[in-house]
């Protein structure tokens, strides 16, 4: 699977009512083989993917595209990762914590 194939899975469980009253942009850095930068927007209740850098995100993460693929699959814990710097997140933390529950599984 890919970083683009990974970031459209998330974007397709994406749930409008856990993201009430969020207006953000998130941005994520993916590094390494097949990595690159995307950041998604938030807002109304609805959710877009763009490829490329976000000008003010709300919230930058920085990861390898593998361990990004990774948690996206379940084969990671994001909270794992983050510990272990694995997972870097520049911003606004509380969203991160509820920008996990927007998509589910």
């Amino acid at each position: 699977m890919t970083l683009a194939e990974a970031l459209q899975g998330m974007i397709a469980t994406f749930n409008p009512a856990k993201a009430k009253g969020i207006n953000a942009v998130v941005q994520l850095n993916a590094s390494g083989e097949g990595g690159g930068a995307y950041h998604v927007k938030i807002a109304d209740n609805q959710c877009e993917l763009v490829e490329g850098a976000a000008p003010n995100p709300t919230v930058a993460i920085d990861v390898a595209a593998q361990d990004w693929i990774d948690i996206l699959s379940g084969k990671l814990d994001p909270t794992r990762a983050f510990m272990s710097g694995k997972l870097r997140i520049k911003g606004d933390l509380g969203l991160m914590m509820r920008f996990q529950s927007m998509f589910g599984r």
